[in-house]
């Protein structure tokens, strides 16, 4: 039998996903669990880029588009990157691909030789480290507690460097704490990396759409214009568009980092969906008052998720900014015996616990980089809410 390669044993699935199966698996079996696991939104895509797809089929725009994406499509996101964000890209400068996921492992093996480091601050998306790994770099992962409200600080991102630093993942709406970066806080970040000309910062902005409290998602190149050339811009349309299954990611960057991420991207799967595509195209020029709606909903269930967490004893929990997570704090938990039996060591026992004893499935914060935590997603009907929080409370009750 051929033996495989080292990186096929040390790649693992994505911890969220397996969660997500796992409770699907029990509700099959006939269990009634709760996902307060899940990473999309419970909405579904608005009827307007659902037609367009729809269309899209019905008039034959089912062939290859260019390789980086079809160009009315990039032409919108630069005209979008404008009047959204306050960035100034050409059409040519961006890249259309199926997932944020494959762009952002592009941009990874367009900037990363073997051994270089990726500053990671701790709440990350699972899959950063990984992705960084198979690039050949090395994560250098950097603690963000609650007491931080979740963000790198300029000191830690100096102390932090190394001559072997090649770049900083910056990401805003935070997944899983929901924590956004202030211009003022991006400004300090960017002070530290003025001295360092040659680190990337590689954005995740997928929440951008889904903030609250009048807060803003400032886009990092926008406030440091000074080192916008190093600023790897990268977004989709699966959240703030309600568009998970539609499959669509896009980056916009420098001319001399776009072209390699691109023939990386041709390689790897070569053009997106041209449905899709039609479909995003809508989602950008088309009605978006559905954001607007959906942002109203998020909230409600956001205000009713933290004021019931922190009843609970032994949890506490911050006022997410944006995104549809709240990350809760369960050091109270830890060392405690459940009704069950079970010892709660970690955050990792508290999500079995939990699964197990309770039917909730939520996800540890030891896959999210940040220990011990866990992460819940309001993106379900607030009468599911309410009945996972209860189960919670009455999870709480029965330690000892």
């Amino acid at each position: 039998m051929g033996k495989l390669s080292r990186r096929a044993d040390e790649i693992r699935p994505s911890p969220t996903i397996g969660m997500n199966m796992r409770a699907e698996e029990l509700r099959r079996s006939g269990r009634d669990v709760i996902p307060l696991s899940l990473g999309e939104p419970d909405f579904h895509t608005p009827e307007n880029v659902k037609a367009a797809g729809i269309a899209a089929i019905q008039k034959d725009f089912t062939k290859y588009t260019a390789t980086e994406g079809y160009r009315a499509l990039r032409e919108a996101l630069a005209a979008k990157l404008k009047k959204d964000n306050g960035l100034n890209f050409t059409w040519d400068q961006i890249v259309v691909s199926t997932s944020a996921k494959i762009v952002i492992y592009s941009a990874f093996l367009s900037i990363l030789d073997q051994g270089d480091e990726v500053i990671i601050p701790a709440p990350f998306w699972v899959s950063y480290p990984d992705l960084v790994g198979l690039a050949g770099g090395v994560p250098k992962i950097v603690p963000c507690s609650d007491q931080a409200n979740f963000k790198l600080t300029a000191d830690q991102l100096q102390k932090a460097i190394t001559p072997k630093t090649k770049a900083l993942v910056f990401n805003s709406p935070n997944n899983p704490s929901g924590a956004i970066y202030t211009a003022s806080e991006i400004k300090e970040l960017a002070a530290v990396l003025a001295k360092h000309p040659d680190i990337w910062v590689v954005t995740d902005e997928l929440y951008e759409h889904i903030v609250y409290d009048n807060h803003k998602a400032n886009s990092f190149a926008s406030i440091a214009t000074e080192m916008a050339d190093r600023v790897i811009t990268i977004n989709g349309f699966s959240k703030g568009y309600v568009m998970t299954g539609w499959r669509l990611g896009f980056v916009a960057a420098d001319k001399r980092v776009i072209k390699p991420m691109a023939d990386f991207i041709s390689q790897m799967q070569g053009s997106p969906s041209s449905i899709s595509q039609a479909a995003a195209l809508e989602a950008l020029t088309g009605d978006q008052s559905f954001m607007a709606k959906n942002r109203t909903t998020f909230q409600a269930r956001r205000d009713l998720v933290v004021e019931q967490a922190n009843r609970i004893k032994g949890l506490s929990a911050l006022r997410p900014s944006g995104s549809f997570y709240a990350y809760i704090n369960c050091d109270g938990w830890i060392g405690k015996t459940t009704a069950e039996g079970r010892l709660l060591a970690t955050d990792l026992d508290v999500a079995e616990g939990l699964l197990m004893e309770a039917s909730v499935a939520i996800v540890p914060g030891t896959v999210f980089g940040l220990s011990p935590y866990f992460r819940i997603s309001y993106s379900l009907e607030v009468n599911l809410i309410k009945e996972a929080m209860r189960r919670i409370a009455e999870f709480a009750d029965g330690l000892r």
